[in-house]
């Protein structure tokens, strides 16, 4: 069967939240339903029964184990519509990007939907071993007083509450502390760090500003834009944080850091012919897609430089350059990943990427990083650019993860 072309039509998120703020009492369900309403309103999907929605959460309770069907049965498509869950920490928005693509590419489905959802203030609390194993005893008791017998013997410190830690499970390492190792080891300024984040909020905010995210973005519990963006921002400003990450010339702050944040992003994904013939826009194709992995553990590779493997080979198959790419939107985990990032491709001998190409409308640090939201953020509004810059224009989209993870994609102009 012939490949088909797999186009963005157009996306919807929520604004980003900061956690424990405007969206603490919103759950995974409630962020994924709203960004696919507002997607249904914008293309009048309501009742529609599309292909597929395939979504993820990175922090995840067990209540949602069909977290995207569960969303899907409470927005306004119809409920016939499959849905699946997907995940692979940070990159989980892009990678349902290009699990739907492919299904488009392949004749499986005509029309669908990709995204993520996370929210840092709903994340999951975890009790401890013991008190877990006496209630799973408990549960299988058959009598009150072998229920009760079940937590004999437990302390006042097993009965404590472990709160939520995003630490890799190999190293024990969190995400800034394991990046902080990489930006010592490639010499990443601490200005150069707060430079990219100030270029990111004042981009971001330029956007918003313009209307670009007029119909991107739908409103959600009296939230109009995303809140970690700081338009009023400077590099005095930065310059005075405390580094957060980092021991020895530590050079990593809350500043030129993505805090924790709540939202929800979708992507709507069609076949091109299936598009034209309704009516609806065609911004970008999803031209192809790479993922790679590092060895974090006992090579040492720095943990978000995934990318770095990736990009190369993805270049190399589509017979393109790093200077052949019109735009290039690399994740803002940290200041310091994108510009690690940068280094490396220019040492492998890819080239440098321009500041006017690089993160064009703002990034992660500005917009906030609700983890598997990040993905249909940054595709959704790289495509609307690419449109804006007419047939043939190129992106590349970058995105690290968790775990020595890295996926990136090509998406070009409609």
């Amino acid at each position: 069967m012939e490949a088909r072309t797999a186009v963005v039509v157009g996306g919807n998120r929520t604004p980003f939240a900061r956690a424990g703020g405007s969206y603490a009492e919103a759950s995974n369900v409630d962020l994924l339903t709203a960004a696919l309403d507002g997607l249904a309103a914008r293309f009048g999907l309501a009742g529609e029964e599309l292909g597929e929605v395939a979504a993820g959460a990175v922090l995840k309770h067990t209540r949602d184990f069909n977290l995207t069907r569960e969303a899907v049965l409470g927005s306004a498509l119809a409920s016939t519509t499959p849905a699946c869950d997907l995940q692979q920490a940070c990159a989980t928005g892009l990678e349902a990007v290009v699990y739907v693509a492919n299904k488009i590419r392949l004749g499986q489905v005509e029309v669908g939907v990709a995204g993520g959802v996370d929210s840092a203030s709903d994340a999951p609390v975890v009790v401890s071993e013991r008190l877990r194993r006496a209630m799973l005893a408990a549960s299988r008791a058959r009598t009150p007083l072998a229920r009760a017998r079940a937590f004999v013997g437990l302390g006042p410190r097993d009965l404590a509450p472990v709160p939520p830690r995003v630490v890799e499970g190999r190293t024990g390492l969190t995400m800034g502390e394991s990046q902080a190792r990489t930006t010592r080891a490639m010499g990443i300024t601490r200005e150069a760090q707060d430079e990219l984040a100030l270029t990111s909020h004042r981009r971001l905010a330029a956007a918003w500003d313009a209307g670009f995210f007029d119909d991107l973005v739908t409103p959600y519990l009296g939230v109009t834009r995303d809140e970690a963006c700081r338009p009023d921002t400077s590099l005095e400003k930065l310059a005075a944080l405390k580094t957060v990450f980092g021991r020895e010339d530590a050079t990593m702050t809350a500043g030129n850091s993505t805090g924790l944040s709540d939202g929800a992003a979708v992507v709507l994904l069609a076949e091109e012919s299936w598009a034209r013939g309704r009516g609806l826009p065609v911004w970008a194709a999803v031209v192809d897609a790479e993922v790679a992995a590092v060895d974090h553990v006992d090579a040492g590779e720095g943990l978000l430089m995934a990318p770095t493997r990736a990009i190369p080979r993805l270049l190399e198959r589509n017979g393109l350059s790093l200077s052949d790419v019109d735009e290039v939107d690399i994740h803002e985990a940290f200041a310091s990943t994108v510009l690690c990032t940068l280094a490396e491709l220019e040492r492998q001998g890819l080239g440098r990427v321009e500041a006017d190409r690089l993160n064009a409308g703002g990034g992660s640090l500005a917009a906030g990083h609700p983890f598997a939201a990040t993905g249909g953020r940054i595709v959704a509004s790289l495509a609307k650019r690419l449109a804006q810059r007419g047939p043939g224009s190129r992106g590349l989209v970058s995105v690290c993860a968790a775990g020595g993870l890295g996926v990136v994609a090509i998406l070009e102009g409609k």
